[in-house]
């Protein structure tokens, strides 16, 4: 079953996993660990949705240096991908520069994961993902998963104006074997600061001032297979760099087993739940969760996760 979404619209708001749509990428990558790592070149990448959007082809980016220390102007920061639409200081500007270069890459036992964060053109197809998943969760019929589009879209285009106090991570998985396409497999948002913190967020309520973690879904057909387990990785990553607080919060709803089962394993620990009356405004109760990152790089080292309880 999917984890709780956690959209902080005025639906039921809940902390998930699910997925859809193909990539195709050619370029290869030579990493054999969870690691940063910033391309030479500029990689078409091109997505096909399976339901409800056309083909389109997408520019990664515009060319990067090899080295993920490399200077960038802030004139060229303005040109890139993550563009926000509003003034940014110079340390914004350093910070969204920041995103652009991260990246994540693990090899799983059925193929590779690579995770960066959503370029605008990215975003149509990460909105039916997260509408369909936050359908399924809620056991919505399909007819309202264009209704629920319409929402999530209004709500990221406002979350991604808060950029770079917030940001959102795509995943894309590619199976072992040649002839195999890379395929959008999952998203997760992460906020870093009170600046980036949603406006209602869900109860109980997480500290504005601490990074939180909400909104991921993996494809319903690549589950159980880390890449669950891995964006909640890159997340803490990108925490780490971003955010000079250490303690991270996310929700996770009482009934979503299988996600609260890695939660646990990753080291959250439940701080406060929902009173049973919020049953009455027709949510599910949710967990909100901690977990206070350490100082050490090894929290980046490969983690196994493989239990089939992953999403």
């Amino acid at each position: 079953m999917a984890t709780a979404i956690s959209l902080s619209f005025s639906l039921d708001p809940q902390s998930h996993h699910n997925y859809h749509n193909h990539f195709h990428h050619n370029t290869s990558f030579n990493s054999h660990k969870a690691s940063i790592f910033t391309p030479k070149y500029t990689f078409p990448f091109v997505i096909s949705s399976k339901s409800h959007t056309s083909n389109l082809i997408i520019p990664l980016s515009t060319s990067q240096s090899s080295s993920s220390s490399s200077s960038t102007s802030p004139s060229s920061v303005l040109q890139t991908p993550l563009q926000t639409g509003r003034f940014l200081t110079n340390q914004e500007l350093e910070k969204l520069e920041s995103l652009g270069k991260y990246r994540y890459f693990q090899e799983l036992e059925s193929g590779s994961l690579w995770v960066r964060v959503m370029r605008e053109e990215e975003m149509d197809v990460t909105v039916w993902l997260l509408a369909e998943s936050f359908a399924e969760s809620m056991l919505m019929p399909k007819g309202y998963v264009k209704f629920l589009a319409y929402l999530v879209k209004q709500y990221m285009i406002e979350r991604r104006a808060l950029m770079p106090h917030t940001a959102t991570l795509l995943g894309f998985y590619r199976e072992n074997g040649e002839d195999a396409d890379l395929q959008l497999a999952g998203t997760v948002e992460v906020c870093f600061d009170k600046r980036g913190a949603n406006a209602n967020p869900p109860t109980p309520t997480p500290p504005k001032n601490s990074p939180y973690i909400c909104n991921m879904t993996v494809d319903k057909l690549l589950r159980r297979r880390g890449i669950g387990w891995h964006l909640l990785k890159a997340s803490e990553e990108l925490i780490s760099q971003m955010s000079s607080s250490r303690e991270v919060y996310l929700h996770c709803r009482m009934i979503d087993t299988a996600p609260l089962n890695m939660y646990r394993k990753a080291g959250y620990t439940i701080v406060e739940t929902d009173n049973i009356f919020i049953l009455l405004t027709l949510q599910r109760r949710k967990h909100l969760m901690c977990k206070v990152l350490p100082d050490s790089e090894s929290l980046f080292e490969v983690d196994e996760y493989t239990s089939s309880a992953d999403t």
